[in-house]
């Protein structure tokens, strides 16, 4: 079974930042990308960043210019560098991953809990 946890979650006044983690454990042969999602209170959830095997990465337009994604293939682990935050960043934020457990190369995705981030004065 394959786990994602994220931490770095937190109160952080506006124009502050933050590091969002997201560590993938379990049985893992290769991960194809890892994206980090939010949802706000009465919103649905929305992609905010995903960065993939070949190289490729994308952004929410709420967020270009002021998050960056990054990943160390080798701790199987995602980062959400947030700068310039606002209080409508303000969010439970969550680690997804597709993730090839097995020596078949499927592909499944997985979710982690969520970590609140709070952008307020």
């Amino acid at each position: 079974q394959v786990q994602l946890v994220e931490s770095g979650g937190g109160l952080v006044q506006p124009g502050g930042s933050l590091r969002l983690s997201c560590v993938a454990s379990g049985t893992i042969i290769s991960i194809n990308a890892m994206r980090w999602y939010r949802q706000a209170p009465g919103n649905q959830r929305e992609l905010v960043a995903g960065i993939y095997s070949d190289g490729g990465i994308t952004y929410g337009d709420s967020v270009k210019g002021r998050f960056t994604i990054s990943r160390d293939n080798a701790q199987n682990t995602a980062y959400l560098q947030m700068n310039s935050l606002k209080p409508e960043d303000t969010a439970v934020y969550y680690c997804n991953a597709d993730v090839s457990p097995y020596m078949d190369f499927r592909i499944y995705e997985y979710w982690g809990q969520g970590t609140q981030v709070t952008v307020s004065s």
